[in-house]
């Protein structure tokens, strides 16, 4: 034993430090390989068919003059998948390939695989479907209401799900009411990476899937479903991923890869170009909402009336979690002791909703934070203290019963956001990159004028409703040439959100070791679940920590059986209660590695009463607070964000520099919806299916941040994180726009605001 205390070194790059990712260096240089970058000897290139009609039935399908085209190997309908025809990642109602009916534009119909990519194409166009074109039925509230035809018959109605929240009294009264209805556009995710992947044949029959997706487990499961295999016969590898914000959730060309690949015993690759991924992947759902506010004279809110409509789209996807979120978050983070909610998920014949950033919450937190603001005009009172009155904090009750019990600091949140010194109004001459409309010189400020508006919001962290969240860890701990080294195997997904670097924190910070390698995800080790729903850093951040755990107590039971009286492993060295180093790491490991795998459960959740809304449907709270500050051209309609606050209670900044990252890209994902990102769809057909129409904003675009990080520690999350993703895309939207109604003097009760909703409403006063 040694009897002298020699300097432990020390781990860095653990909890609450910022490493640098591992993946950041080839990302900035262009070096990354994405999995669009993929490539096999042999390899085939994949391409799809898809319906130009919203709604039709398909009479007859004629493959003739595809397959006599040099370089196609194969050209595939519903009648070769041999397994499922219908997948879907809650309800399988979306068949892999089109039947006998299409319900969106940009529906799959077949598959063609060839030896290159333009062949590809070329052998897609030569396809000849007869069509019966049908009306296709695009008003959500019509099919709410049972006017227009069911277009799933299974299902019975229109309705993906009703989802009520009854709380207090059913009809009670206010001194002050003020009520609005308010409508969110259709945004899409915009990811730069569009879908791809690869399908490589295996000899046991089986298939090798390399894709960039968020739920390796989910896909994996419904491809197998597809292709009739055994789930150990379809082994999935997580690609190189450009960004995903829920987009990624839902099957998109996984098992049309896996199919060719299968039937022509050769890799196939499918990568969409731009316009495809618009028809690929599932957006934000739009919504139509209806609010009533009341509250006493003083400011205290008395009751929330609410309805809200999301269009789900031609197929169910993730509409009911999306739908139970607007519920259950619909009245906002205060409290209100009477609430009546009425939330819905229609099928339509429009493109297929399903998860995006903010999940049903972003909805509703521009409906309920713009009711906050007209109360607040109402009563006379600043809005910021119409919010502080009201605000939930620890201890509060939620409408659905459910009790917060972890800190809450919504007040304090609003508080740090206004205290934030203004951006100062220029004096003079300005340049013109800092006007509305920008180079454009459309203005050199004159009619410009600004305003200033605030919003807050609460969102869910972890998969809600009874729904079993877990993840699985893998964590081993062994000695390579002569030092101690700690792999970490999970399947969760790196999306860019920078879980790759905080699973190598946690294991430095719990095994004290400081070389970790992080092993690529994929579905040889148990589920991670879905990089999604902000969940990845509480749920696989707390099987990692598990698996640690694990590994270390039977390092240290090793210890002891060897007659060290081991109490912690730090900086590589076995050390005692005192502190006092017994042996290193690698000594006491050796030749034997210690191995462990876990799967970590949150608390549970439970679905919410189908009647009243009441019940513990939620496992974590988060909370973030906007400042907006705008100048708009009212004569023409132009805004620019001159800048955003943003106050967010992380519980516990795991990675500050990635905080702050995560905070900003929330916030610049709210600021489009807010002013510019919007897919338009008329009749069902998607009008502008590129960048060049379809916009988002840029680094131009983008103001200057001022970011507050509180660590509120949740004393039932690991290390009491909170999400953080997801908060800042809520808050950012209302506070923008609460900015140019301040401006502009006009009640604006849609997103994104268009410049004709400006100047239109300005010249009718």
């Amino acid at each position: 034993m040694t009897t002298t205390q020699p300097q432990v070194a020390n781990v860095t790059g653990g909890i609450g430090e910022s490493p640098l990712r591992p993946d950041g260096a080839q990302k900035t240089r262009g070096e990354f390989a994405y999995s669009s970058d993929l490539w096999a000897d042999d390899m085939l290139w994949g391409a799809t068919l898809r319906s130009p009609h919203p709604y039709a039935r398909i009479r007859k399908v004629d493959l003739t003059e595809a397959l006599k085209l040099p370089g196609v190997y194969a050209v595939l309908t519903h009648e070769d998948v041999p397994g499922e025809n219908l997948y879907g990642l809650e309800h399988p109602d979306q068949p892999v390939l089109a039947v006998d009916v299409v319900r969106y534009q940009g529906e799959p119909v077949a598959i063609v695989a060839a030896d290159h990519p333009e062949t590809a194409r070329r052998a897609a166009a030569r396809i000849e479907v007869d069509y019966e074109v049908l009306t296709p039925v695009t008003d959500a509230e019509a099919a709410l209401r049972g006017e227009a035809p069911i277009l799933h018959p299974a299902h019975g109605s229109n309705t993906v799900r009703h989802a009520p929240i009854r709380a207090g009294e059913e009809n009670p009264t206010a001194a002050v009411v003020v009520t609005g209805e308010y409508t969110v556009g259709m945004q899409d995710q915009a990811f730069l990476g569009p879908e791809s992947g690869l399908a490589v044949p295996a000899e046991d029959g089986g298939v090798d899937l390399y894709i960039a997706t968020q739920w390796l487990h989910a896909d994996q499961r419904q491809v197998a479903l597809a292709l009739g295999l055994d789930h150990d016969k379809v082994r999935l590898h997580l690609a190189g991923v450009g960004g995903a914000f829920g987009a990624r959730e839902d099957l998109s060309m996984q098992v049309h890869a896996c199919l060719l690949a299968l039937r022509t015993r050769r890799p196939v690759k499918i990568v969409y170009g731009r316009e495809e991924s618009f028809f690929g992947h599932v957006h934000r759902h739009p919504a139509k909402m209806r609010y009533e506010h009341g509250a006493t004279r003083d400011g205290d809110l008395v009751y929330v009336r609410a309805r809200l409509v999301l269009d789900g789209g031609a197929y169910a996807s993730t509409t009911a979690a999306v739908t139970g979120n607007a519920a259950t978050l619909g009245a906002g983070p205060y409290r209100v002791p009477n609430v009546h909610i009425d939330a819905y998920g229609v099928y339509t014949n429009n493109p297929p909703c399903g998860a995006m950033r903010g999940f049903g919450a972003v909805q509703a937190c521009f409906a309920y934070e713009s009711q906050m603001d007209k109360l607040a005009a109402a009563l006379g009172m600043d809005p910021v203290d119409l919010r502080v009155r009201n605000a939930v904090e620890r201890g509060s009750a939620m409408p659905t019963g459910q009790v917060i019990d972890s800190p809450a600091p919504v007040a304090e949140l609003l508080e740090r956001v206004r205290a934030k010194p203004m951006p100062a109004v220029p004096d003079g001459p300005r340049d013109l990159r800092e006007l509305p409309g920008g180079v454009a010189n459309t203005t050199h400020g004159e009619g410009v004028v600004r305003g200033v508006g605030y919003g807050v919001g609460i969102k869910n962290v972890g998969f809600s409703e009874g729904f079993d969240d877990y993840s699985t860890a893998r964590v081993r701990l062994e000695v390579i040439a002569g030092e101690p080294v700690v792999s970490v195997h999970t399947a969760a997904a790196e999306v860019g959100q920078g879980l790759v670097t905080l699973k190598a924190q946690i294991a430095r910070t719990e095994l004290g070791v400081q070389r970790v390698q992080i092993q690529p995800s994929n579905t040889f080790v148990g589920s991670a679940g879905s990089s999604s729903a902000s969940r990845q850093s509480y749920v696989t951040g707390g099987a990692v920590r598990a698996a640690c755990a694990e590994v270390r107590s039977a390092v240290l039971e090793r210890a002891v059986s060897r007659g060290l009286p081991a109490s912690a492993m730090v900086g590589g060295k076995i050390v005692s209660a005192s502190n006092e180093v017994l042996a290193d790491l690698a000594d006491v490991l050796g030749d034997e590695p210690v191995e462990r795998t876990v799967e970590w459960h949150h608390r549970p959740t439970q679905p919410i009463d189908p009647v009243t809304g009441q019940g513990v449907a939620h496992v974590q709270y988060a909370f973030a607070a906007h400042r907006a500050v705008v100048d708009v051209d009212v004569d023409l309609g132009l805004v620019r964000v001159v800048e955003l606050v943003c106050a967010q209670d992380v519980g516990r900044a795991m990675n500050p520099d990635a905080v702050i990252g995560q905070i900003q890209g929330g916030s610049a994902q709210g600021l489009g919806l807010a002013v510019m990102e919007e897919i338009q769809v008329v009749d069902g057909v998607v009008r502008n299916p590129s960048f060049t129409d379809y916009l988002i904003p840029t680094v131009l675009d983008m103001p200057p941040m001022t970011i507050d990080v509180l660590e509120r520690a949740d004393p039932h999350a690991p290390y009491g994180l909170r999400g953080v993703g997801e908060p800042p895309t809520l808050s950012s939207t209302p506070a923008v726009v609460a900015a140019i109604r301040a401006a502009t003097g006009i009640a604006l009760t849609r997103v994104p605001v268009r410049p004709e909703h400006i100047v239109e409403a300005d010249l009718r006063t």
